[in-house]
């Protein structure tokens, strides 16, 4: 990706077209944003499978998913994690929603959400913590990005946002 096109994606704002992608899922096979047309969703990147504050998060969405189904949105979790890590951390905790691999760190990069230097490790890239909420047009309608790895979204938060989208 060019530093222009960098910048960009580092600039995405409400109201902005959600950069397409395709990534594999748990079971190598190709997912992609717009095969979720006409269907609210929540983009949660998170940070590394099985860290406790990853496996919080996606168990929140988890539990909450009776609450979520009913606002007619779907969870899409995308991590930098290799597919087999995935699968194995979607296993263990019972996710009931599709977990992406960015292993090549496009999508992280496209959406401004690459966090360098991951735990003092020079030159490990990760995906920062973050929600996008985006509309059956496929628009984005909320934008959260933390750069502390521990800190989780608030849930209520974003399911007042897709209330508002009904």
């Amino acid at each position: 990706m060019s530093y222009e096109a960098f910048e960009l994606a580092a600039s995405l704002k409400v109201g902005d077209k959600a950069p397409n992608f395709t990534l594999p899922d748990t079971e190598l096979q190709p997912v992609s944003l717009n095969d979720f047309q006409g269907r609210r969703l929540v983009l949660a990147f998170f940070v590394n499978a099985f860290t406790s504050a990853c496996t919080k998060e996606m168990c929140a969405f988890r539990d909450s998913m009776a609450r979520l189904t009913n606002l007619k949105a779907q969870v899409i979790g995308i991590s930098v994690n290799d597919p087999f890590s995935n699968k194995a951390f979607a296993e263990k905790h019972k996710l009931p929603f599709p977990i992406l691999s960015d292993y090549t760190r496009g999508v992280i990069k496209a959406y401004g959400v690459e966090k360098f230097d991951f735990a003092g490790l020079k030159g490990y890239t990760t995906a920062q913590r973050a929600i996008f909420i985006i509309d059956q047009n496929g628009v984005i309608r909320y934008i959260w990005i933390t750069e502390n790895s521990d800190e989780e979204p608030n849930y209520t938060e974003i399911e007042t946002e897709l209330e508002k989208l009904k």
